[in-house]
């Protein structure tokens, strides 16, 4: 019965393409990976949610307080047996890896993500990873869209559209929030979009959200309803919010990094080291139990009137009602989700570091309020700043101001917070970018030497390979010759430039057809003037294995429109500025989504 249904779905598609128009068949493509994308977040959310509430149950039942921390270690051990058994022993984590499959390999996004995410993340984050299911919600929602665009043979450009369909309606969907969704998919992954494929993202990310909200308990998702006007008085302190956020956005980058780096240079079986990781984390969560899973019901509590509830059933139950207590306990935790999400990644768990930003920023937020309240010098919203310091920190992490911006008001279910949005974000992103030039998104890249950025001429420049626009064809000169082969060689080609080798290959020099123009009308010269007389250095040079961007840097700083390429001192050919910028414009050209 499956089988037919599935056959008769197929069977529409394929008759929609055939008789729809190009741009109506992206909309139904748009609704239905938009449908899929929902469907996972549907799986991953009540799975981390139900593991989340059968593990509070125990707790509140039979007061194991020591189970938030064994489960931790059952999760990243079974989520690195599943990769070493099923996935093949390897899965790529972090939304980089859409950046460098929309750049590099036209869009393709292998069909095992499409559930391979779902699977590992579910079981690390489910059963208490210190992580977030964003992340691989947007890889799933990514690979939806790529692998269906490869199904039904559409062309790059669509390919990415539906990409971009799957991301938003992913976000969308993970916390009913379609506006934040479209923004993360053109902000974050998408480096060029019209206004025409806008279109197809908002319907994804529509279906995205409507589908949650019919189908998702309003408990599993992030949502507040608790929270005060804003009062421009408060304005100082929101800009001092914002530079907080900023300096802790730095903070967790690079301690996620260095305990990152420590778990991946670390040899031997991979259960060991799953083992070490998961073991550090439990001992962790056992102190501070509110790093166990994603962390959205603690910042819940957090923006409610009584968060002393974070202290019930933790080592520091007895502190309940006292505020310093829990002022300190909420800072130690800041300081400590760092190790946390690097621990459990670090070690084989899957997961993202969007949930984390969010955990991050409302617990910086409520530390702060607190902190000016219990001073009796001032009296803020504790609940604001608690909203405010999420988007704080996600635009710091991710360089994404507009995204974390709209997510935190679509959240929050109004926009009465959106100026103290748009400072608190644009002051830590201004802060984050000041020390840490990458987001998390892209550092990952940035150590392999394939960073793609904000800046949409060297994205493209880094897609391009130096090799093939190198002339190894152009004729050259020894040292030897005189300039009448030379004036023999300009009459029969069309080269301007030459370069002069010795027998082994070596570069000597470069001999550029303007600085011999006057030499070679006068026969006297030409005949009692030798090739060393004329050649010189080339004022720049490069090798096959350079990037674009430093091949066209080069031209720039030379002033020239000629570069030899050389390879450990032996020439190879040359390239012309006009054919880079011609391969510059081609590629731009396919890349560019309308």
């Amino acid at each position: 019965m499956l089988r037919k249904l599935l056959h008769q779905f197929e069977f529409f598609i394929v008759w929609a393409k055939l008789r729809f128009t190009p741009k109506q068949f992206i909309f139904l493509s748009s609704v239905l990976v938009g449908l899929s994308a929902a469907l996972a977040v549907m799986v991953l959310k009540t799975f981390a949610h139900g593991v989340f509430s059968f593990a509070t149950y125990i707790n509140g039942i039979l007061k194991l307080s020591f189970i938030n921390s064994i489960l931790p270690v059952v999760g990243i051990l079974l989520t690195v047996w599943v990769v070493r058994k099923v996935l093949n022993g390897s899965i790529e984590k972090g939304t980089s890896q859409i950046l460098y499959a929309v750049a590099k390999k036209a869009g393709i996004i292998p069909k095992k993500q499409m559930y391979a995410q779902i699977v590992t993340s579910s079981l690390t984050v489910g059963l208490g990873g210190s992580a977030g299911l964003e992340s691989p919600i947007v890889i799933t929602g990514a690979a939806f869209g790529s692998n269906y665009a490869q199904q039904y043979k559409l062309n790059y450009k669509d390919r990415t559209i539906l990409i971009g369909c799957g991301v938003a309606a992913g976000i969308a969907a993970a916390f009913n929030a379609p506006i934040a969704g479209v923004l993360f998919a053109v902000e974050v992954l998408l480096v060029d979009v019209s206004i025409a494929a806008f279109t197809p993202i908002m319907i994804a990310a529509a279906t995205g959200a409507l589908v949650s909200q019919l189908v998702l308990d309003e408990t599993i998702l992030l949502s507040f309803r608790q929270r005060q006007e804003f009062d421009y008085h408060n304005i100082p302190f929101y800009v001092v919010l914002g530079l907080l956020t900023g300096f802790i956005s730095v903070y967790y980058m690079r301690n996620f990094t260095r305990v990152e780096h420590f778990f991946s240079k670390l040899k031997g079986n991979p259960y060991r080291k799953a083992l070490l990781g998961s073991s550090l984390l439990a001992a962790i969560i056992f102190l501070f139990p509110t790093l166990f899973g994603e962390g959205y019901e603690s910042i819940k509590v957090l923006s409610d009137t009584d968060p002393g509830q974070l202290l019930e059933n933790t080592l520091f139950s007895d502190f309940r009602d006292n505020r310093w207590v829990l002022l300190v306990f909420v800072g130690l935790t800041v300081l400590m989700k760092a190790f946390a999400t690097g621990l459990t990644l670090g070690s084989g768990g899957n997961g993202g570091n969007f949930a984390p930003s969010l955990f991050l920023g409302s617990y910086s937020g409520f530390f702060f309020a607190s902190l000016l309240n219990m001073t009796g010098l001032v009296k803020v919203p504790v609940s604001n700043f608690t909203m405010v310091g999420m988007a704080g920190i996600l635009s710091g992490l991710f360089h994404a101001p507009l995204t974390a911006i709209f997510l935190i008001a679509e959240i929050t279910g109004g926009y009465s917070l959106m100026i103290p949005l748009m400072i608190v974000s644009s002051i830590s992103l201004a802060v984050s970018k000041r020390f840490e030039r990458h987001s998390m998104d892209i550092k990952h890249l940035v150590k392999k030497g394939q960073a793609f950025t904000s800046n949409k001429d060297r994205n493209v420049l880094t897609t391009l390979d130096v090799a093939q626009i190198v002339h190894t064809d152009y004729l050259t000169l020894s040292p030897a010759d005189n300039l009448e082969k030379l004036v023999d060689l300009i009459s029969h080609t069309d080269q301007v430039v030459f370069a002069v080798i010795d027998g082994e290959r070596n570069l000597l020099g470069m001999i550029y057809f303007n600085d011999i123009r006057e030499i070679i009308f006068s026969n006297f010269k030409v005949k009692y003037t030798s090739i060393e007389e004329v050649m010189r250095p080339s004022p720049e040079i490069v090798s096959p294995d350079d990037s674009m961007e430093t091949v066209m840097n080069r031209f720039e700083s030379g002033k020239i429109a000629y570069l030899p390429v050389v390879r450990e001192g032996k020439y190879v050919g040359i390239i012309a500025k006009y054919e880079a910028l011609e391969a510059y414009r081609a590629k731009l050209k396919s890349m560019t989504i309308d």
